[in-house]
């Protein structure tokens, strides 16, 4: 596989950042993430941190050097996010389980799948056009698809804030997974916080992309976010990928990467680097050999009741 890819994310006007992104690469399969810690609980930068280090732990159990099953992958690695999530506030007596949302995507095989819980967005685009793009688990979206309010209300609408669905509430998430789409040579892939969509259109999103490379139109994008936001903006984040397939040639990118460079049997990751220090050190408060008990007991949980459902 090749890849061009960049993160960036920035804190804008808010005292913490909650957001975290992050990759995962074998030399058949790539898996990209983003959460955004929900502002108005506690420790919202837990929860996502706690998403991201659980989805990649899985994906480094499961990727050998592929992913199975990646539609049962996604859902089960957001549900054990969301367990993990209340195992973390019940062993530290939080007054209240801290809630993220998450975007998530797997590539292998020159076909990506994706996964979301809340409002945090994935964008698929070839040649300046967008092909598929998440819609956000809000009320807003909701009323638009009963014909309860109109598309253009997004961005005005009182209640476009408010999400029924994500990581870390007393209900299980909803997990929404997409079907598996071919990639293309040049097509890119954009995971991103509210903070970059609900600041730009659409129509925005798609012409940088469309007309730099990710290294340039990702962070040119974040800086408009965040001046358009002014001085109390939110958290802005986004993680992109300019999809290169299985060339054989190196790349003249500096950002491109080859997962044939990779040894065999090993994973690269960049999430373990992601938590700040303070959240780094309360979501190691388990040792390995407990949150893989954990996991395991959760895994074993959904295949039950997958079971039941059959």
């Amino acid at each position: 596989m090749q890849f061009s890819v960049y993160q960036e994310s920035q804190i804008g006007g808010r005292k913490v950042n909650q957001d975290r992104m992050g990759y995962s690469f074998t030399r058949d399969a790539l898996l990209l993430v983003l959460a955004d810690g929900m502002g108005g609980h506690l420790r919202g930068e837990v929860a996502s941190s706690i998403t991201l280090q659980t989805m990649s732990t899985l994906f480094q159990q499961q990727a050998t050097p592929y992913v199975r099953k990646p539609e049962r992958f996604l859902q089960e690695a957001l549900l054990a996010a969301h367990e993990e999530i209340h195992v973390y506030s019940a062993a530290n007596n939080l007054p209240e389980t801290p809630r993220t949302t998450v975007v998530a995507c797997l590539i292998q095989h020159n076909t990506a799948i994706w996964a979301h819980c809340g409002d945090s967005r994935l964008y698929w685009l070839r040649r300046g056009q967008i092909l598929a793009r998440t819609r956000d688990h809000s009320h807003i979206e909701h009323l638009i698809a009963k014909g309860l309010a109109d598309p253009s209300e997004r961005t005005t609408h009182p209640d476009r804030n408010k999400l029924y669905n994500c990581l870390g509430a007393a209900s299980l998430p909803r997990v929404e997974v997409s079907r598996q789409v071919g990639l293309q040579s040049g097509d890119v892939v954009m995971l991103c916080s509210d903070g970059l969509w609900s600041m730009l259109p659409d129509e925005e999103i798609a012409q940088r992309l469309s007309t730099q490379t990710v290294v340039s139109a990702v962070p040119d994008m974040i800086a408009m976010a965040t001046e358009i936001g002014g001085p109390g903006c939110d958290n802005t984040t986004a993680l992109a990928i300019m999809w290169q397939g299985s060339n054989d040639g190196p790349g003249n990118d500096d950002a491109m990467i080859s997962t044939m460079m990779l040894p065999e049997n090993v994973i690269s990751t960049t999430i373990l680097a992601l938590p700040e220090p303070e959240s780094v050190h309360e979501v190691d408060a388990f040792s390995e050999d407990e949150i893989e008990k954990a996991i395991a007991e959760i895994r074993g949980a959904i295949e039950k009741s997958s079971q039941i459902l059959k």
